[in-house]
């Protein structure tokens, strides 16, 4: 597997140092970021005789009496396809197909460089649900798995379940459950450093899209005590009109204290805000919430409260940004995940799956834990392997693999 070590670490820290420009990042982006190599050379006749004609065609003839085996002769053991239709592209929104294709491109960047994958960006010009799908369904013979990105809520919803059963191969929204796992990474490790239980806790997330909704989900799932759940209106309950489907069903999960109201209400006396609406806190949300609190402000570029400020108030802050303690990154999840699955063919990515990866990444950074390090560096070159072995083990437990 790629990995960074230590002396790529080293000159990337100094490198983070000098301020960026517009013409380094443009420079840099010319003719794109990726490039396709051969793993075997085509050095001379013979090579080239058997890796196309005549002898590629006794392989494609084994394929044709036994699929299967296109995971052992062909890459899609290691290829993941990384599709956006540019509807909600990092804070920028729908932007159309086109523009995403850099942030896609650097994600199969990170997928190469984190875990030692091959990705292909595909960005589709349509936002309509079906026919993304009999797109996909398409195309399945040339990929491994599916990684979704930037595609805006509600749709991903519906495009995440409906893929995960339409296809045999791993399908993961990592705007959704990438956020999430880190997340319950960092609230495990904060816990741990103040002494609390998980199951005692009140989690107030403000923002009910995509990510919002899974981090909800895996927090519930992982036995949170309780989690409010905040959008553009209020908070979420059960009966409140406008509710979208998703958000019903959200309702009758969340929000067990019977809170009514907007951000006031929900943050009075919780234990934990997550942020991740690009909204702003005011200073006296976070003072009014319960000791020794815990606030993720992971709004990007801009954390919902400056993490100086909420120090003033709460024991342990962090956010989405690499120039303050405790990043919450999703390069800590996703590379590792989509390894551990390819390399035992799982068929798809369970519940069992993500938290298995969420306590890997926690176990990364407990040798070193503080109200400043509740997660690993997204450069530690043992994040990505950790979380692919565990990832592999759930997948043999859950029977999916």
């Amino acid at each position: 597997m790629t990995a960074l070590n230590e002396t790529t670490m080293d000159q990337q820290s100094t490198l983070t140092d000098a301020p960026i420009t517009d013409e380094e990042i443009f420079a840099e982006h010319l003719g794109g970021k990726l490039g396709v190599s051969v793993t075997r050379p085509l050095s001379d006749s013979r090579a080239l005789s058997i890796a196309y004609t005549p002898g590629v065609a006794k392989v494609s003839r084994a394929i044709a009496e036994d699929r299967a085996l296109a995971r052992k002769y062909t890459w899609t053991s290691r290829l993941v396809a990384v599709v956006s239709d540019g509807t909600a592209v990092l804070g920028l929104g729908d932007i159309g197909a086109a523009a995403a294709l850099p942030v896609m491109e650097g994600k199969a960047a990170l997928f190469k460089t984190f875990g030692g994958l091959d990705s292909i960006p595909l960005v589709l010009e349509t936002t309509d649900v079906d026919e993304i799908i009999e797109t996909l369904v398409r195309l399945r013979p040339s990929f491994g798995a599916v990684n979704l990105e930037d595609i805006s809520a509600p749709r991903c919803f519906e495009l995440e379940e409906r893929l995960i059963e339409a296809l045999d191969i791993p399908v993961f929204h990592d705007d959704q459950h990438g956020t999430a796992i880190v997340l319950l990474a960092a609230l495990r490790n904060a816990d741990k450093v103040l002494g609390k239980d998980i199951a005692d806790q009140r989690v107030v997330i403000a923002g009910a899209g995509a990510a919002g909704i899974a981090c909800a989900r895996i927090l519930l799932a992982a036995g949170v005590g309780d989690v409010t759940l905040l959008d553009s209106r209020g908070i979420i309950h059960p009966g409140r009109a406008g509710l979208n489907p998703v958000k019903e069903r959200m309702a009758e999960v969340t929000n067990r204290a019977g809170l009514r109201g907007g951000p006031v209400e929900a943050l009075r006396g919780a234990d934990v805000f997550v942020g991740l609406s690009a909204g702003t806190v005011p200073e006296e949300l976070v003072a009014s919430m319960a000791p020794g609190s815990i606030v993720f402000a992971l709004s990007n570029p801009d954390p919902e409260i400056h993490p100086e400020v909420a120090r003033r108030h709460a024991a342990i802050v962090a956010t989405g940004r690499s120039d303050f303690p405790n990043q919450i990154n999703n390069v800590l999840a996703f590379p590792g995940i989509f390894r551990g699955a390819l390399d035992v063919g799982a068929r798809r990515i369970t519940e069992r799956m993500k938290l298995a990866a969420a306590d890997a990444i926690a176990a990364v950074a407990e040798d070193d834990l503080g109200p400043d390090r509740i997660v690993p560096s997204p450069l530690d070159p043992r994040v990505a392997p950790e979380v692919a072995a565990a990832v592999a083990r759930a997948a043999r437990e859950d029977g999916v693999a």
